[in-house]
């Protein structure tokens, strides 16, 4: 019997995959815990509606996730702390501080999002990859500057 699966299943696929498996684990076993639903024509046409809608989402997020790129590697993002001798800050720039200069621009963006291998901590403009997408990255120009 074929089957949609409606959600993950160990060994057997992913959700949306369409598998053939024995009638007696079918019928007692995935359809009964809402894991899979019979392959009828009816749920495969519905099946390829939800991917269509699906992607078209995917689509337009991916565009307006480039577009934000875009401007975000335009801009230049100043931050003001405190400073000793040789431009040592006391203290450092977290991934934190580098959102709300972000915010402040009016670009909107997790502060988990920010690559930051170590926390910057001298004056100067530093390069800061941020993910904005699956596989869309933006770099930041982070100015530290004293206060």
């Amino acid at each position: 019997m074929k089957v949609i699966l409606k959600s993950d299943v160990k060994k057997l696929g992913s959700k949306g995959d369409i598998v053939k498996v024995s009638d007696g684990y079918a019928r007692n076993f995935l359809m009964p815990k809402g894991l899979a639903e019979e392959a009828t024509q009816s749920n495969l046409n519905e099946l390829k509606h939800k991917e269509k809608i699906q992607e078209r989402k995917y689509k337009e997020n991916r565009a307006e996730a480039e577009e934000l790129a875009s401007k975000l590697a335009e801009k230049d993002f100043v931050i003001a702390v405190k400073a000793g001798e040789n431009g040592r800050l006391f203290g450092s720039v977290t991934t934190k501080d580098i959102a709300k200069a972000v915010k402040k621009e009016g670009f909107k963006i997790d502060k988990r999002k920010i690559d930051l291998s170590d926390h910057i901590k001298s004056l100067g403009v530093h390069k800061v990859k941020v993910k904005i997408f699956k596989d869309v990255e933006a770099t930041l120009k982070v100015k530290v500057v004293e206060a």
